[in-house]
């Protein structure tokens, strides 16, 4: 079927071409004449006409202009069209050159008028559609309005003139005055604040066009929402994801965006590196692995218990050549060691954590032996085969924990940080809040919830979290790794926390589906109503405004080995409780079992 459409384009055009091309010539003719083309210049024209004609019919498919649909003529094509009738031109004047005799008479100055006017016949044919099109698309579909008078904006009239959305344009607003009064694509750009007439009118769609941060697209978002607008999309190329109009998602209004992400620097930190990164096949560890592909690492051991896990990040990095894949539970030392002793790596990266509070909180054994004791092995081997740098990855949950996932990380702060060997194995941690669409976090569940057409659960209406894109908060983790000097624990910025409730309604309002409502269900075992504030007045700031390092407070690391070492013959869910309380006296376990 597609096959046939193009030869009958194909057949089309060459067909137009060769009855466009032919009158081209006798319109040269009638010109250069006067209107009237006297007899002993007839043989001249049909002569010089059936040259001309295969010329360009020949150049034209030369060219690849018959492949061209309608709806893609632009200018590159008018630029090829001129160059064809250009070249075809100087073709004939050379052909005519040698054989002078064999057209004469013959008018030289037809050649330039023909080469003119075959150029505007051939060009209008194909642009006549186009106009069509924008005068059909501009009276089709539902009216919407475009904030901002950018190049963004051309290319949205573009795809709706091509028919890429069902929509035809009302109006264009700006908020720049400088910008107000002009002109884009034939739209007078009118103020920003006549936007409450559009409503008045009937328009309901409203499509950014803008470059804006975070906070900026959440403001501009709130105000179109308050003034009436229904659907507000937004045109734009974000994080590898398809260029055009799509709906606004809720990562793009929680993203912070930090400043002071400098890739040279983690470039310098990682390139020419063997870099091992355990749970290499979470949310975090992949996006760590990719970060390390991308900054030129010499090769990655990605470290993963999760077979499947393993698949898809080898998978995400397009089964890499650098990628060595070891699939293996890093509380088993003997396997362990072997790998340390195999691939001898500069950088250890350690991702690996359970990591979901509820679920430690049920499995408390579990998280001691996977979080504790897996540290302790990641700590203890990089020491011994002298690793540069060891960077583990912690949570804000660790502040003044209430669960056991949170006093598990504390542990594993404290035996990392007083492991530090300045100089030899840098031991350095990095706490974080919560990553956007990480596995577990309460975002994915409210998409499946509301795929489900089901209400959101949200815990406690009063319950916040601290949000940051993985991507970001993984670039800033490899930065403070580069300028750390061992036993440091960074701190990032998470910005403002977040209400989960108004999270819910946002993404509710957001999908349309305001209809489902919220669901409070309340606080799960070990769940805390408010993160910990990340920041504060006593942390001390770095040269990126977005990682700080806080005080960590020594701790006796033969006692440690003993309590841990301890906990290891621990089989009680209460005694585990108590013996990790010894270790984190601020440990206050929030049950939340009413």
């Amino acid at each position: 079927m597609i096959r046939a459409t193009k030869s009958r384009r194909t057949a089309f055009f060459l067909t137009c071409d060769i009855v466009l091309f032919s009158l081209s010539i006798y319109f040269a003719f009638l010109l250069r004449f006067s209107g009237e083309i006297p007899d002993i210049f007839v043989d001249g024209m049909i002569y010089s006409g059936i040259v001309l004609v295969s010329l360009k019919i020949f150049l034209m498919w030369l060219f690849r202009l018959y492949k061209v649909p309608w709806r893609f003529f632009g200018l590159n094509e008018a630029r090829k069209i001129f160059s064809v009738t250009t070249v075809s031109a100087l073709l004939f004047f050379a052909l005519f050159s040698f054989y002078e005799d064999f057209f004469n008479p013959f008018p030289r100055s037809v050649i330039i008028i023909d080469a003119i006017i075959s150029a505007l016949m051939v060009g209008s044919l194909r642009i006549l559609k186009r106009v069509f099109l924008d005068f059909k698309k501009d009276k089709g579909g539902e009216p919407c309005v475009i904030i901002g008078s950018t190049s963004k904006t051309l290319q949205v009239l573009k795809g709706l003139k091509s028919g890429y959305a069902d929509y035809y344009v009302s109006g264009i607003v700006d908020g720049r005055k400088d910008v107000v009064g002009t002109y884009c694509d034939g739209y007078l750009v009118g103020d920003k604040s006549e936007l409450k007439h559009y409503i008045t009118d009937g328009v309901k769609t409203a499509i950014i066009a803008l470059k804006l941060a975070p906070n900026e697209l959440k403001e501009l978002y709130d105000e179109l929402d308050e003034i009436g607008f229904k659907d507000i999309k937004i045109f734009s190329l974000l994080d590898g994801k398809k260029e055009g109009i799509a709906d606004i998602s809720i990562e793009d209004l929680l993203a912070r965006k930090p400043k002071d992400l400098d890739s040279k620097v983690v470039e310098n930190f990682i390139g020419g590196k063997v870099v091992m990164v355990t749970g290499a096949g979470g949310t975090i560890g992949s996006e760590i692995c990719k970060q390390c592909l991308k900054f030129g690492c010499k090769s990655l051991i990605m470290v993963e218990h999760s077979e499947y896990n393993l698949y898809q990040i080898n998978e995400a990095t397009k089964s890499d050549p650098r990628n060595h894949l070891v699939m293996l539970n890093i509380t088993h030392t003997k396997e362990f060691d072997d790998i340390f002793a195999k691939f001898r790596p500069e950088i250890v990266i350690h991702a690996a954590a359970y990591k979901h509070v509820p679920l430690c909180e049920f499995n408390p054994i579990s998280a001691v032996q996977n979080n504790i004791f897996g540290t302790k092995n990641v700590i203890d081997l990089s020491k011994k085969y002298g690793v540069k740098r060891v960077v583990l990855i912690s949570t804000d949950k660790a502040v003044r924990p209430t669960n056991i996932m949170g006093t598990t990380k504390r542990v594993c702060e404290l035996y990392s940080l007083n492991s530090n060997e300045t100089g030899k194995t840098e031991i350095v941690a990095v706490r974080f809040g919560n990553v956007l669409g990480s596995s577990g976090s309460v975002i994915p569940k409210f998409k499946a919830q509301i795929a489900a057409n089901e209400p959101l659960s949200v815990t406690h209406p009063d319950i916040t979290r601290y949000f940051m894109l993985v991507s970001e908060a993984c670039q800033l983790v490899l930065q403070a790794a580069s300028i750390a000097e061992g036993g440091e624990l960074f701190v990032l910025n998470m910005g403002e926390p977040v209400k989960i409730a108004d999270l819910a309604a946002r993404m509710l309002k957001l999908s349309g589906k305001e209809e489902l409502g919220i669901k409070f269900v309340g606080l799960r075992p070990g769940e805390k109503l408010y993160e910990e504030l990340l920041i504060d007045e006593n942390d001390v700031a770095t040269k990126f405004e977005s990682i700080f390092v806080t005080k960590s407070g020594s701790y006796d690391l033969d006692l440690l080995k003993s309590q841990i070492a301890n906990l290891a013959g621990t089989s009680d869910e209460k005694s585990i409780e108590e013996k990790l309380k010894l270790i984190v006296p601020e440990f206050n376990h929030a049950l939340n079992k009413e």
